[in-house]
């Protein structure tokens, strides 16, 4: 006969466990996608916050000995990560990594993206031997942006490959394809490639559900679409690719990187602590 008081004793520990979490170090890996880039915060390392800060945040509220470490640099090629992040992310022995990284290779011309995925699964089965929970991300759906929309048919290729690496090594994924929400000019910076605090905080609530941990974000509303003319509107093309698209192409030609020279904003795993007033609904 089964005694119901242990019954009891296990549902009120379940419930008392309910917003807490196994993971107790946490490193992030990646480019400017997971460094932050387009967050801007004056207070955070680099200027920028981004979405893993607020992962870590979370995940920090609730954990005493919770560690948080960030190996991110902005325009980093997936061989570059591999080189210069996979090494310093297993010494930092972590029980959690969240690793996004390819999409600079994917919008270069002439890359293969089942070349790309090779580089992403030796990073992946390095870190899942070491007994680490792997997040691997999908590309964004780059349908909304004229720019890149000439590319989503290499995303989605790639995408269908990291689920294969995600389903061999039993990774969680966090689908940005499917992140609708995001697919808005209003969730990304002026430079119309990285994504601003609106969007950093969307992917934040996405990774969070896709680890399956209970939070307080809510959904955060953008302005709505500026009404602008036609005249306008050509005129703030012109002046976005004076000021963005014609800088990233030429250091493209000159195969140079905007995190050229730049260390990792948080190079060392340490307990992270949230913004003393968040301005989420800005």
């Amino acid at each position: 006969m089964t005694d119901s008081s242990n019954n009891d004793d296990t549902l009120n520990t379940f419930v008392e466990n309910a917003d807490h979490h196994p993971w107790r170090r946490y490193v992030a890996m990646g480019d400017s996608f997971s460094e932050g880039v387009g967050d801007d915060d004056e207070a955070s390392p680099h200027g920028v916050r981004g979405w893993a800060d607020r992962v870590a945040e979370v995940l920090g509220a609730t954990s005493e000995d919770f560690a948080y470490a960030n190996l991110a640099v902005r325009g980093k090629l997936i061989a570059q990560i591999m080189n210069e992040q996979l090494d310093a992310a297993v010494a930092l022995k972590p029980d959690l990594v969240t690793i996004s990284a390819g999409g600079n290779d994917v919008i270069r011309p002439g890359t293969d993206p089942d070349e790309i995925t090779q580089q992403l699964e030796t990073i992946v089965a390095r870190l899942t031997a070491n007994g680490a929970t792997v997040v691997i991300f999908t590309g964004i759906d780059v349908n909304f942006t004229p720019v890149f929309r000439p590319f989503r048919g290499k995303v989605a290729i790639y995408n269908e490959n990291i689920r294969a690496v995600a389903d061999k090594y039993d990774c969680i994924v966090a689908d940005q394809w499917a992140l609708k929400t995001i697919q808005d000019t209003r969730f990304f910076a002026a430079d119309r490639l990285h994504m601003n605090a609106l969007g950093h905080h969307e992917v934040a609530r996405m990774v969070l559900r896709a680890l399956n941990v209970p939070n307080d974000l809510k959904p955060m509303e953008p302005e709505p679409h500026p009404v602008r003319t036609w005249r306008e509107a050509r005129a703030d093309d012109l002046l976005w690719a004076r000021g963005h698209l014609v800088p990233w192409v030429l250091r493209r030609v000159r195969h140079q990187s905007s995190g050229d020279n730049m260390m990792p904003k948080r190079p060392e795993a340490t307990p992270i602590v949230p913004p003393a007033a968040d301005d989420e609904q800005a």
